[in-house]
């Protein structure tokens, strides 16, 4: 069995991002998949994640959940892609707050309303959700304009965070993102030549959304 055993799906950004950092530090780790049903049992629930989410990250018998706290674990335990120093740590962390709590919620909301919501969301909220993510797009797009990564010229964990719905089908949105924020098309061009990356629907099992 492998070190790292990453419980997700691969329609999930959050599990995306944990499968690329994984795979782009050289860690050995293998995929379990876990449905939205699965998750939703009272024996995945009291077993894996109490909290009925994925991803989760098994090791050595523990089980740790939160893309956020996955990565700051993996950066902090193997040193793959880690802030260089105690500020930048704090800096990191400011960054993966803002992005579980801005970036990444409103965007993938309004993925999740625009295609796989089985009772379509009224137009408002849609609405609300795309605004919300244009303003955060905007955040991230004047912060790469005198940079190569969100913490200076290396990778390192927060732009793992932060690019975990980036990769999907532009069809899933239903818009064209990249041509009205050509830095952050240019920040997730340099993401993929890393070692490791692949597409999301590649990069886990299971069939594309």
């Amino acid at each position: 069995m492998a070190k790292y055993r990453l419980h997700g799906r691969n329609r999930s950004g959050n599990t995306f991002k944990i499968a690329f950092f994984l795979n782009a530090a050289g860690l050995d780790w293998e995929t379990v998949v876990a449905t939205p049903a699965e998750t939703m049992s009272a024996d995945w629930r009291a077993r894996v994640n109490p909290m009925g989410e994925v991803p989760v990250l098994e090791t050595a018998g523990n089980y740790l959940t939160q893309s956020g706290a996955i990565l700051m674990e993996l950066a902090r335990t193997t040193g793959a892609f880690a802030p260089k120093d105690d500020l930048q740590w704090s800096e990191a962390l400011r960054w993966i707050l803002w992005d579980n709590h801005k970036f990444t919620n409103h965007w993938a909301t309004y993925r999740f309303g625009h295609t796989f919501a089985t009772t379509k969301p009224a137009p408002e909220v849609q609405a609300y959700l795309k605004n919300q993510s244009d303003l955060h797009f905007g955040v991230l797009e004047r912060t790469l304009a005198d940079r190569r990564f969100v913490l200076g010229d290396s990778p390192t964990v927060v732009d793992f965070s932060l690019c975990g719905y980036i990769f999907y089908p532009e069809a899933e949105w239903g818009y064209e993102w990249r041509p009205s924020h050509p830095n952050i098309a240019f920040w997730a061009n340099r993401l993929a030549e890393l070692p490791g990356w692949k597409p999301p629907y590649e990069i886990f099992p299971g069939a594309a959304a």
